[in-house]
């Protein structure tokens, strides 16, 4: 078995007023009980939604032990605290008390290890944990963990080689495995090719996960895609050339059951890869460069927002998922050289109302698109 680490720090939103109707997920109090040398720290959760009228009440084995106004911090040290207490909280609204999550155990270290199930590797290569993104996919109020598992024959887009396959695993904190998902040989392993988005994009209070997908692909039940655009597919073809790249066939975006990794909708992948060269070069680097955000566009639920190139040619397009259709709400692609978006990416892509119109525009680089699809600025 193998460990992850997440540190025992309770996370804490706070919304603007241009933000107040967004959706935000249900989310319990993430309460977290760390023996110290002078007791228990214990810290918790306060929502976007509490303001400053919201306080609490902490419990020690069933007994109150402090309260705290909605103006003070959200953690205490319990002196009288051992390993074998249990604590819970209850938010305190309007003078009244409200129900408690369960009562949690402390934790012997300021860490929390879950167990991970590592994938077996080829001949030639191992995995290592890579990337996490995180969002409730039972709606228990708990976030899960979604791996992306690396392995060790990963290459850069600059770097040719073929790879081993791209896996995507879900945990629960207590380091159950939900699913596992194989993206297949024809998804490149490397830093800049699978971008994932989690998010509650049909307000079912469960997050969903989207990603590049390809022939070859299994999702959670350990079926090859066949929904959509992957119907009929031949999931037997390897796309890579003699150089490791996959620089023809068919890309799709799949949306899958956050809980249980099955295929719920697959489309074509837009932005397309379409010539290779119009990206900057002809071996296969900048075309295959992606990024990728959730963005409340509408000003009240995430939408996906993914990205290919941003040396050169940029192109960026919005989805949207209503729990039975995977939909493009924008496609933006600025394609000419000194021109809006082109040559203004880099690395990273953002998302934020900047222009205070409560609708998130997308940043990237020293470019923006506007929440339409629209250009914005670039600085140059």
């Amino acid at each position: 078995m193998n460990k992850i680490w997440c540190l025992g720090l309770s996370l804490a939103l706070g919304l603007g007023s241009a933000q107040a109707a967004r959706q935000m997920e249900w989310l319990n109090r993430g309460l977290v009980a760390v023996k110290t040398t002078n007791g228990v720290f214990l810290s918790w959760r306060v929502l976007g939604t509490d303001g400053n009228t919201t306080g609490f009440n902490l419990y020690r084995d069933g007994e109150k032990i402090a309260s705290f106004t909605g103006s003070q911090a959200s953690n205490y040290t319990d002196t009288k605290g051992t390993a074998s207490s249990k604590y819970s909280v209850k938010a305190v609204v309007g003078g009244k008390e409200m129900a408690a999550d369960a009562a949690v155990s402390v934790w012997s270290n300021q860490y929390l290890t879950v167990n991970l199930d590592r994938p077996n590797g080829g001949s030639d290569y191992t995995y290592s944990p890579n990337d996490i993104a995180v969002g409730d996919v039972d709606g228990d109020g708990e976030f899960e963990l979604i791996l992306k598992w690396d392995p060790s024959n990963s290459k850069d887009n600059s770097q040719k080689g073929k790879t081993g396959n791209v896996i995507i695993d879900c945990y629960k904190i207590n380091g159950k495995k939900l699913w596992r998902i194989d993206l297949g040989v024809n998804i490149r392993a490397g830093a800049h090719y699978t971008q994932m988005l989690v998010g509650d994009y049909d307000s079912d209070g469960k997050a969903e996960f989207a990603v590049k997908t390809a022939p070859g692909t299994k999702d959670g039940s350990g079926k090859n895609l066949s929904l959509g655009s992957a119907k009929g597919a031949d999931h037997s073809k390897d796309y890579r050339n003699s150089n490791g790249y996959i620089l023809s066939g068919p890309e799709w975006l799949t949306i899958f059951n956050g809980e249980t990794g099955k295929e719920m909708a697959t489309v074509d992948y837009n932005p397309g890869r379409g010539t290779v060269k119009s990206w900057g070069d002809s071996y296969g680097n900048r075309v295959d460069r992606f990024l990728a955000t959730n963005a409340y566009l509408d000003g009240k639920k995430p939408s996906m927002v993914f990205q290919r190139g941003y040396y050169t040619r940029t192109a960026i397009t919005a989805y949207d998922w209503d729990g039975k259709t995977l939909s493009q709400r924008w496609y933006y692609n600025a394609a000419t050289s000194g021109k809006e978006c082109y040559g203004q990416g880099n690395h990273n892509i953002s998302a934020g109302d900047v222009d205070g119109d409560g609708f998130d525009e997308i940043v990237e680089g020293s470019c923006a698109i506007d929440h339409n699809g629209k250009f914005m600025y670039r600085t140059g």
